[in-house]
């Protein structure tokens, strides 16, 4: 058999996260730039509203991807109110009481948050391998903060604040992966609307002042890429391999920033800080070292998502040839062997 999607599963999901990586690890450093004496709330509503105006012009066709449905309201909004609301807020403060570098790689630890809880909600394995990267993550985390600990105390609290926001964010990617088989574009026009409508609200309500327009628009403008594409890319590569993997795979966003803040000549930091990126970033190729193959049940279906007929696990026929397309379908039982990942169509236990 010739090489394809079932002897490089993650490939495909791995080249989504990666580019979602990049998009969002440019904008951390830029945001603090930004972000300069305007308020954590005003920036994280003007950072969504550029997520929702991108999103806005994302769409797809009916018969292309999965619409949202009404059901789907509540979890949009916990994800809105911890990704959109609590996350970019505890972000933005915190970029502007510590440094830059030491925030962009602390934020490698929403990846150690998405894997606790995707394991703990929808069972995605997890070997001593991804135990032990999970691991190096975490005290690449607290190096991190011993960087800081000689700096002063509002240092600490800002990277702790990070910290918050990485929490927050786990949440936010572990919510989304029921939606990863929506349209996309739809999920980060309806997140980043109620994250940017909640956080505007309570912006004027406790009086924070207009930003500058050049501030606002370059905001806008960092939210649009670094939130909005970069979320939807994020959703792909979730539908692709599950919410572990795209969460270990978008951890290299923060050393992206890391190097755009010392690009834009932040130098600072100590080596706690060089021990704590060395530690993040061995855990994180340990992570995506991992190989799983053994045979499994695949169990009656019937659901509706974006597909194409490339793969073993869609067989149903067409009267006429179709490319990448949406509708109900339905998988009879099937039982077989290959390298696979905890996508939609591999969320068995273990």
């Amino acid at each position: 058999m010739s090489p394809g999607p079932l002897q490089w599963p993650a490939l495909r999901g791995g080249l989504l996260a990666l580019t979602a990586a990049v998009l969002f690890g440019v904008s951390t450093p830029l945001v603090q730039r930004l972000g300069v004496g305007i308020g954590s709330l005003t920036t994280a509503a003007l950072l969504y509203a550029g997520a929702a105006l991108v999103g806005m012009t994302m769409r797809r066709r009916i018969d292309r991807e999965a619409q949202v449905q009404r059901r789907d309201a509540g979890r949009l909004g916990l994800m809105a109110l911890s990704g959109a609301a609590i996350g970019p807020v505890a972000l933005a403060w915190g970029l502007q009481q510590t440094s830059g570098t030491s925030a962009s790689l602390m934020l490698t630890l929403e990846a150690v948050f998405t894997a606790v809880l995707a394991r703990l909600w929808y069972r995605e394995t997890l070997d001593r391998r991804v135990i032990l990267a999970m691991a190096l993550i975490t005290l690449g985390g607290a190096a991190l903060v011993l960087d800081r600990a000689d700096t002063g105390h509002e240092q600490v609290l800002g990277l702790l604040a990070v910290l918050a926001a990485t929490a927050a964010w786990g949440l936010d990617n572990t919510l989304s992966r029921a939606l990863a088989e929506r349209d996309p574009g739809q999920v980060v026009m309806f997140k980043g609307a109620l994250g940017a409508f909640a956080t505007a609200t309570l912006a004027v309500a406790l009086g924070e002042p207009l930003p500058p327009w050049a501030s606002a628009l370059g905001l806008l403008a960092v939210g649009a890429t670094g939130y909005g594409l970069s979320l939807r890319f994020y959703l792909l590569a979730q539908r692709a391999f599950g919410a572990a993997r795209t969460g270990s795979v978008f951890a290299f966003a923060p050393f992206v920033g890391a190097v755009v803040a010392f690009l834009l000549g932040e130098r600072n930091g100590s080596l706690w800080l060089v021990a704590g990126a060395g530690l993040m970033l061995t855990g994180i190729l340990l992570h995506l070292a991992e190989r799983h193959s053994h045979e499994h049940l695949h169990e009656a279906v019937e659901h509706e998502h974006a597909h194409s007929h490339d793969d073993l696990h869609h067989t149903h026929d067409h009267p006429t040839p179709v490319t990448t397309h949406s509708h109900v379908h339905r998988h009879e039982p099937v039982r077989h062997s290959h390298p696979h990942v905890p996508d939609d169509h591999h969320a068995h236990r273990h």
